[in-house]
């Protein structure tokens, strides 16, 4: 509009003011206040949010939709205005240039929630958090290496449990073990990101939690504590300790074995990690530990169900193939099993899988050290039943009955 003035009036050689306020329809006197205005002068005056406008009738009423609803749109704000008072009087773009400002200057509340948890507690959390670096250099060949950091959030002592193949539940339980040895007893609570080894899923903030890990934490005596999902800064303490494992403890080093590495690494938590001054608490976290927080936390006694993991027998349900799944790898059942419940445990190199009303093997496996690979028995999608009848029933046809039979006695 101020261009449009400035131009019909072009510095005196155009139109009048009072042809200007006719042509644009607007006040005489506001045509005259922009002609007077030099160029600064407009800058000011358009930087200016505080002058007058005509939403300002409405703005308690857009701050209160704002306050209970902060993602409202503009246009959907125009649309209640418009409800409330007819036609407004002013351009969508002067809707959302307003609505704007007062998302700017109005506390509308937070996008989202930030939940406050105990740190500064001795024996009250743990923060854990599983990482992997990959090209590791053992025994001169390039290694992911996978491991799981725990942080005691009060004093920042710090266990890395290691692993060589991606952690599954069982693996995830037993660095669990590893670690709360490792400290001499268990917090009140243990927090992590929704990773599946915990959560499996989410829904208006209820979990499901993975029900293997959910009976050992049950059992151990510890709170699983899960972040909402995308929100690693509640636990940020142990995400900055995966940066440190990998960066400190082993980015730029070679191992000549598995073994070498877990002792590096050990060697590594006890003269650096838990020896060096901490950035934020400002004391030596096995020194902090020993005095304030040792003391606090609770016995932990090791499930009995540790002690028979690679045993006990698990449930895993058949497919209509006849197919279950086992460590990302699918065996084969006879078919009389097919879509029914069978029982998977391992035994040295062999998959034992059994029959749960009777507990007997109804087939053994050798298992695959690969991954997505399928392992089948042709036996068990042939019915030898009917192919035993029909091969008798065509010796019968060829040879007297008698001989026939016994024939089929000796090949039996």
């Amino acid at each position: 509009m101020i261009h449009k003035i400035k131009g019909l009036y072009d510095e005196g050689r155009g139109l009048s003011l009072r042809a200007i306020s006719l042509e644009l329809d607007i006040s005489r006197n506001t045509v005259r206040k922009y002609v007077q205005m030099d160029e600064t002068q407009i800058s000011a005056y358009q930087g200016d949010r505080s002058r007058h406008k005509r939403l300002d009738a409405h703005r308690d009423f857009l701050i209160h939709q704002l306050k209970r609803f902060p993602k409202l749109s503009a246009v959907k704000l125009a649309r209640r205005l418009q409800e409330r008072g007819g036609e407004l009087e002013v351009s969508s773009r002067s809707i959302r240039r307003y609505v704007q400002t007062l998302k700017e200057q109005v506390a509308t509340g937070q996008l989202r929630y930030y939940e406050p948890v105990p740190q500064s507690v001795p024996g009250i959390q743990c923060q854990v958090d599983p990482g992997e670096l990959r090209g590791v250099l053992i025994g001169g060949q390039e290694r992911t290496v996978h491991f799981v950091v725990f942080v005691l959030s009060c004093s920042r002592l710090m266990y890395v449990g290691l692993a060589f193949k991606p952690l599954d539940t069982a693996a995830f339980i037993q660095l669990h073990d590893e670690a709360f040895r490792y400290f001499g007893g268990i917090p009140e609570e243990c927090v992590y990101d929704q990773t599946k080894l915990v959560v499996l899923s989410e829904q208006y903030r209820e979990l499901t939690l993975n029900p293997r890990f959910h009976e050992f934490a049950t059992t151990a005596g510890f709170r699983i504590h899960a972040c909402e999902g995308y929100d690693p800064e509640s636990k940020g303490k142990v995400e900055a300790g995966v940066k440190y494992v990998k960066q400190d403890g082993l980015y730029g080093e070679e191992f000549a074995s598995e073994q070498d590495l877990r002792q590096h690494m050990q060697h590594w938590l006890e003269t650096v990690a838990n020896a060096r001054v901490h950035g934020t608490t400002g004391r030596v976290p096995r020194e902090h530990f020993e005095q304030d927080e040792r003391q606090h936390l609770r016995s932990y006694l090791a499930p009995a169900s540790l002690t028979d993991q690679g045993t006990r027998a698990q449930t895993r349900r058949a497919d209509k193939t006849g197919l279950i799944s086992w460590k990302s790898n699918k065996y084969s059942v006879p078919m009389a099993w097919q879509q029914a419940n069978v029982g998977v445990a391992e035994h040295g190199n062999d998959l034992t899988i059994t029959d749960l009303e009777t507990g007997d093997a109804i087939a053994v496996h050798e298992l695959c050290s690969e991954k997505g690979r399928t392992v089948k028995n042709t036996h068990h999608y042939r019915n030898h039943a009917q192919r035993i009848v029909d091969l008798e029933q065509a010796i019968a046809a060829l040879i007297p009955h008698e001989t026939a039979a016994a024939l089929c006695a000796v090949l039996k």
